[in-house]
Formats: structure tokens, sequence, C-alpha cells
């Protein structure tokens, strides 16, 4: 079982979501453990304050480093050793598949939900790093953790059923993915396209290919340019869709 512990003030804002689909499957087999700690759990006093005004001066309210740390050392003294316990913060690197595939390969995560206008920075010595989705800011950290732990459940053995889907997905090999199909085989107007039916798993290969590779150059040429391409795919690009 790959255990996570995800520490929030809001635990009920993430219950949900890890207890549905192909997560909360997960879950019922075995394969992922998710602990969902409440933060305001480890501050003192009659009002377990976890957050106060900032030095300084300025708008909003930064979480309180007693009641964080607290709540990251308990977390630690729970999880397998090694566990990396990361910020979900925007000041990190952006979470990509390459990283998701890192974290499955270690021996657990412990997901820090930020709030407010941020964390007091004394917490960060007590952190293995942060992560970002991207240049943009949420409400909290929780949206952001949840991301995490989908991305890096789908890589564990067993959980997509399908062992192959996850190596032909969107982001595995710096390729978008192509288009996909299914029934009726017409939709008010719009057909399956006719490779798609033919029965010729060489075609139908060669078609998804090609229209991966249109898709990252026209869509995401930052992914394109990172792409070593061999003498099949350059070959393949100067075909017209027609002639594959």
């Amino acid at each position: 079982m790959y255990p996570v512990e995800v520490l929030t003030l809001f635990p009920d804002s993430v219950q949900g979501y890890l207890g549905a689909s192909i997560l909360g499957k997960a879950r019922e087999k075995g394969l992922l453990g998710v602990t969902v700690t409440h933060i305001r759990d480890y501050a003192e006093g009659k009002h377990r304050v976890t957050d106060d005004a900032p030095y300084g001066g300025g708008a909003g309210m930064v979480m309180k480093p007693e009641p964080l740390v607290a709540a990251i050392e308990a977390a630690r003294s729970r999880a397998p050793a090694g566990a990396k316990v990361l910020l979900m913060s925007p000041r990190g690197p952006t979470f990509t598949q390459a990283r998701a595939r890192e974290l499955v390969r270690e021996p657990g995560l412990i997901l820090v939900c930020g709030r407010y206008e941020g964390v007091d920075e004394r917490v960060m010595p007590f952190l293995d790093g942060e992560v970002s989705l991207g240049d943009f800011i949420l409400t909290g950290g929780e949206v952001a953790a949840l991301a995490v732990v989908d991305a890096v459940a789908r890589l564990l053995p067993g959980v997509l059923g399908n062992e192959s889907s996850s190596v032909s997905e969107s982001f595995e090999e710096n390729l978008l993915e192509h288009p996909h199909y299914t029934r009726p085989p017409s939709f008010r107007g719009a057909e399956v396209p006719a490779v798609l039916q033919c029965g010729d798993h060489a075609r139908i290969a060669r078609w998804r290919r090609w229209h991966a590779l249109r898709l990252t150059q026209q869509r995401r040429p930052d992914l394109f340019a990172r792409l070593e391409l061999g003498k099949a795919d350059m070959k393949l690009l100067q075909k017209k869709e027609e002639e594959l």
C-alpha cells in the first residue's frame, strides 16, 4: 500500500474526492492509503488558533508555525522512513507527469495544504520541498494536494486495471494524446474516422501517432521542441492525414 497523509485545515473538502471513482477503489483494494489530518488538532489553547496577522503589516493572515510543525512531525512519525513532506505552494516548481513518476517511487507522501496569505517561513526547514500546479492562485492547497494524489495513484500497479493505459497518455512521452472516439459511429453528422473502424492495427497506430505529433506541434510547441524525433516520426509528419 502506498501511504499518503494530507494535512489540512479543511478535511471535509478533500474527503469526498478521495472516496470517489478510481481513488476510492484503490483505497478499497488496499493499493493506496490516504489519511486526512486536521491541522487544528495540533493547535494549543482554548480556541486552537492556526493563523495570525503578518509581521510588518499587510493584508490577510499567515499560518502559524507551531501547529503546522507539530502536525508535520506527528505525520513523519506515522509515515515510512523517507516519506516526502511537500507543501502545496505557488512558490514551488510546477508539478508534472515526470514529477509524479518520481514521487510514486518514494516510500510515501505527506502533503501540506497552505491557506490564507501563506505559511510562516520558519516552517520551511521541516519540509522536503514545495509543489505548484501552475502560475495561478488557489484559495488553498487542497485542490493541489488532490491533484498530486490522483496523478501519483494512477501510476501505482493495479490502480487503473489496464496497465498499458497509463503509459500511452498525454505527457508520458512529452506528447499530447491522439483524439478518441466511441459509439455511436455517427453523431449529429460527425462520423468516427474510417481508419479506426478498419481493423488494421498498424494503420490505426500510425494514425494515432500522426495525430499525437500534430496536436503537440500545434498546441504545445514547448513540448514538441523537447521531442527526439526518429526517422519514422519525421517521415510520418511529412504525410497528410488522408495518406496515412
